[in-house]
């Protein structure tokens, strides 16, 4: 029988063999605990057969859909990784989407089945009936068929199936406030190459216990959960985020890994008592998917045990960068070097490389390259550049940076978010970064806003630290005092909170939407 590290250093294998060949190794370790429950790796085992063999029951052929649209559960991770055994590809959406979009990616997705529980039920009201397939409780609410009843007897086995390479793994749905998002297709080889033995402390092992809070339909979260149970640890799971429970949980359990979205550090780390706990037992850190503030990953460096490590990357892949802060202090304004085998370029509007410290789009290539968007050739195409001189295929990220003389990636902003103002370039995160380094600000965000002038203007958001007073015009001074007379903010508005999206990402459309029918008003 092969061992875990010669599986994992194969050029490519499945998740669910190195999940049969775990719980062979460890039947009675804990695999998956939430709350109060917890499930050993021998159940695990049992339950993912019974899932796929179920699957498999109902006619579900291999490289076919099942989506699932749940809070984060045993069973829900179950559910996924019965899919993967069963050779289908698994699509798992966002509970925050809006009833019509759920309907339109469980169509797309063609999701032979439909998991969900009672709060999705309960939120998509009459537009359930527009799911084109059947659906399975599973929280074992009226909702459906309940998942305990759907599930095949006890010590039922699944057919085996052999995997290839290019079979989808999963359609990850991207995140979008109109329309329907695009269904991200990630292959059986792409997820493998999350799973790669490395050489610089950052991977897990079988001591691990990996902690998500994040939800299980974000690739956030899977880039902690697949490496923690594929190496044999433990993983922690939160349905939903609070401060305490977190903090609680991780003393608890002896967390040694974690990912977070940068939100949650600021939170715990501004908890007043987060100090009081007991953290020691951390290894490594993680952070991606939104700005990560230099002054924040110090704090973290600084207060809490463990190295911090920072993905910048999209789920469409294409190579990313990785930063580790606990390794480059003095780098912690950059999201760090470029992955290992990624092939990076730095491009202008004409498609023209720039140099060292020049502005341009980040692009991308590598292994771990998403096959395309499910149903989308068009929308693929436009996702890609090739490079005229070697017909190579790169991903355009749509991000702007500058990458400096040892390779380190300064991130600029959305292409997109780059604001023209009589002319010039103004980058939002320029002014943000100024912004937040007045005393009472907590946070902040840019965004362009019509100007009969300018063409476009930068207007500020800003969120107070608790306790603090100031006000929008002192805190314009501030800002427009330090920046050259291009970049200066034209208003200031304060407000409670940025809006998120439930992996922290600030919804910069909705600040901009909202200022302007306000100013139109």
């Amino acid at each position: 029988m092969p061992t875990l590290a010669s599986m994992i250093a194969d050029d490519f294998g499945t998740v669910p063999d190195l999940i049969r060949l775990n719980a062979a190794a460890t039947p009675a370790k804990p695999a998956l605990i939430q709350d109060d429950r917890s499930m050993t790796w021998g159940e695990l085992d049992a339950l993912v057969d019974r899932i796929a063999a179920g699957l498999q029951r109902d006619g579900v052929k291999q490289t076919q859909a099942v989506s699932v649209c749940a809070t984060t559960s045993i069973e829900y991770a179950a559910l996924f990784l019965g899919g993967l055994r069963a050779g289908t590809a698994v699509a798992p959406i966002a509970p925050s989407s809006t009833p019509e979009q759920i309907v339109a990616m469980v169509n797309d997705s063609g999701a032979s089945l439909f998991f969900l529980d009672k709060g999705v039920a309960a939120e998509m009201g009459e537009a359930l009936k527009g799911v084109k397939t059947r659906q399975i409780a599973l929280d074992g609410s009226d909702v459906g068929q309940a998942f305990h009843d759907w599930l095949p007897a006890e010590g039922t086995k699944p057919a085996p199936v052999t995997i290839g390479k290019k079979d989808p793994f999963n359609i990850i749905y991207s995140s979008g406030t109109t329309g329907t998002p695009k269904g991200i297709v990630q292959s059986h080889a792409m997820r493998w190459r999350h799973l790669a033995p490395r050489e610089d402390g950052i991977g897990y092992g079988p001591d691990a216990v990996g902690f998500i809070s994040t939800p299980l339909y974000s690739n956030t979260t899977l880039v902690c959960f697949f490496p923690t149970l594929a190496g044999g640890g433990t993983l922690v799971m939160l349905a939903k985020f609070d401060v305490v429970k977190w903090l609680e949980a991780a003393q608890k359990h002896r967390v040694t890994h974690a990912m977070l979205v940068p939100v949650q550090y600021r939170r715990l780390l501004e908890h007043p008592d987060f100090d009081k706990y007991d953290l020691s037992s951390f290894v490594m850190k993680f952070a991606t998917s939104a700005p990560f503030a230099a002054e924040l990953k110090k704090q973290a460096l600084e207060r809490w045990p463990g190295g911090l490590v920072e993905y910048y990357g999209m789920t469409e892949g294409g190579g990313g960068f990785i930063l580790q802060g606990h390794l480059h202090p003095d780098k912690l304004h950059t999201v760090g070097q470029a992955s290992p085998g990624a092939v990076i370029k730095l491009i202008d509007e004409e498609g023209n490389e720039v140099g060292p410290n020049e502005v341009g789009e980040i692009i991308g290539r590598s292994a771990a390259t998403m096959s395309g968007y499910h149903n989308q050739p068009g929308k693929t195409a436009e996702a890609q550049w090739v490079d005229p001189k070697t017909g190579e295929v790169y991903i355009r990220t749509g991000d702007v940076g500058r990458l400096d003389e040892d390779g380190f990636l300064t991130l600029m902003d959305r292409r997109k978010d780059m604001i023209i103002s009589g002319g010039f370039n103004v980058y939002p995160s320029d002014l943000e970064s100024v912004i937040v380094q007045h005393p009472a600000v907590a946070e902040a965000a840019v965004i362009a806003a019509p100007s009969d002038a300018w063409g476009e203007t930068p207007v500020a958001f800003v969120a107070l630290k608790d306790g603090a007073s100031a006000t929008a015009d002192e805190i314009k001074a501030f800002t427009n005092s330090k920046v050259g007379k291009t970049q200066r903010v034209s208003d200031m508005v304060l407000v409670d909170s940025l809006p998120r999206s439930h992996i922290g990402k600030v919804l910069k459309r909705e600040l901009r939407d909202s200022y302007v029918a306000r100013a139109g008003a």
